[in-house]
């Protein structure tokens, strides 16, 4: 896909804000600091539209990034970071169920995985909850690029089966450095939006 515009909409922290023009959208979902912002920004070719932070946890609300006044990319808060309190991450829950379970131009969820590392509890309980309720997912395992080429199979292997993955899912190696499974990715979603 060709993105001649993207924007930022709106942050939003409950469903009275969230955009009304009934465009399709796709969400994020991911631990902090797995790389949502990196994965949007290499998809549109921009270099800042979504903050990144080298401080996880900094997104603390539903960010609705329209992209060729089409469809938005909707980030959602990272799961998963200690440095949050309790009821902080109560309110967020409540937030992302809200969002997740009664959204209807939601279309998809790419749950964004670190392919470095084994999915975590999180992870798993995020996959979980989304087949439960029967949302499209795809998984997209990032920072592909800090893995050597022949461990790679490996890698995905184990993904897949920490998560239990569904044999029909997508699972999708990417870099945001190097723009490895960018058309991959790209194609993924686009079977959402027709």
């Amino acid at each position: 896909m060709k993105v001649t515009k993207a924007e930022i909409v709106i942050s939003a922290v409950s469903k009275k804000q969230y955009p009304e023009d009934g465009l399709p959208e796709i969400a994020l979902a991911g631990r902090s600091n797995v790389g949502k912002s990196s994965f949007i920004n290499k998809l549109i070719q921009r270099k800042n539209l979504a903050r990144t932070s080298s401080k996880p946890g900094k997104t603390q609300t539903l960010n609705f990034y329209r992209i060729n006044d089409a469809f938005y990319f909707v980030d959602v808060p990272g799961y998963g970071y200690a440095k949050v309190s309790k009821k902080e991450r109560e309110k967020w829950g409540q937030m992302m169920e809200e969002y997740f379970r009664f959204r209807e131009t939601l279309r998809a969820v790419l749950l964004i995985t670190d392919i470095r590392h084994e999915p975590t509890k999180d992870d798993v309980q995020m996959y979980d909850y989304l087949k439960y309720y029967e949302i499209p997912v795809v998984i997209i395992a990032t920072k592909l690029d800090k893995i050597p080429k022949n461990k790679r199979d490996s890698f995905v292997k184990r993904t897949r089966t920490v998560l239990q993955a569904d044999p029909q899912d997508v699972l999708i190696p990417f870099s945001a450095e190097t723009g490895e499974g960018k058309e991959a990715a790209w194609s993924a979603i686009e079977k959402y939006l027709a």
